[in-house]
């Protein structure tokens, strides 16, 4: 079974999954915010980090961001649901979508926020959680994959001065994202004292590599 949890699965072995949706809460816990909504004068991110709990209450508490939410994206089946994800067998990541304004925070803070606040060196896990659904992932709107390239290099080279081993984040454009149940939406702020499974490496991402 582990192996199996460390492994892609292929679009021929993956479970079929459905054609309804998943329906997102209408507001953020949080912050009152809509969480499906057409953003407008808004910019989209999406980063994977491993528990998306611990990875969501990262992003939400930056200046700037607007709206955030978990779900489930890089797979191959149509509207998973949590238990579907956690098998292994759907291919897909736990994400956390950022939905941001510009003119108050910058998309080199939400790489800096992601880099520094877990490891991503480390496969198919993060910490004490194994399996496809917690690699580390930048997931590329119009106009990122420069800066994200730029970061995991620079990034990359530090933590190896450092001792670690190579990166292993997949940098791809983004693909569907798929809401996670309501109950995983802002986790940490309903259970504060829920589990977060986040660790950084304690290597400060190279803030000469970002844009101002």
């Amino acid at each position: 079974m582990w192996f199996q949890k460390v492994q892609m699965t292929t679009p021929e072995r993956a479970l079929p999954g459905r054609a309804t949706a998943i329906r997102a809460p209408e507001r953020h816990f949080v912050s009152g915010a809509p969480l499906d909504d057409a953003f407008e004068g808004m910019r989209f991110a999406m980063f994977g980090m491993g528990c998306f709990w611990g990875a969501e209450r990262k992003f939400w508490t930056i200046p700037g961001v607007y709206s955030t939410a978990v779900g489930y994206a890089a797979g191959y089946t149509p509207n998973p649901t949590y238990q579907e994800v956690c098998s292994g067998q759907t291919g897909h990541n736990e994400v956390v979508r950022v939905v941001y304004d510009p003119a108050k925070v910058s998309y080199a803070t939400l790489l800096k926020t992601f880099w520094e606040n877990h490891n991503p060196t480390q496969g198919m896990r993060q910490g004490n959680d194994t399996g496809t659904q917690y690699r580390s992932g930048i997931y590329l709107y119009a106009g990122q994959r420069a800066e994200a390239e730029a970061t995991r290099d620079a990034f990359g080279q530090a933590l190896q001065r450092s001792g670690f081993t190579a990166i292993t984040t997949e940098i791809i454009d983004a693909p569907t994202f798929y809401f996670a149940e309501e109950y995983h939406q802002q986790y940490l702020a309903k259970n504060p004292g829920g589990y977060c499974g986040l660790g950084g490496t304690g290597v400060a991402c190279p803030t000469g590599s970002l844009a101002p």
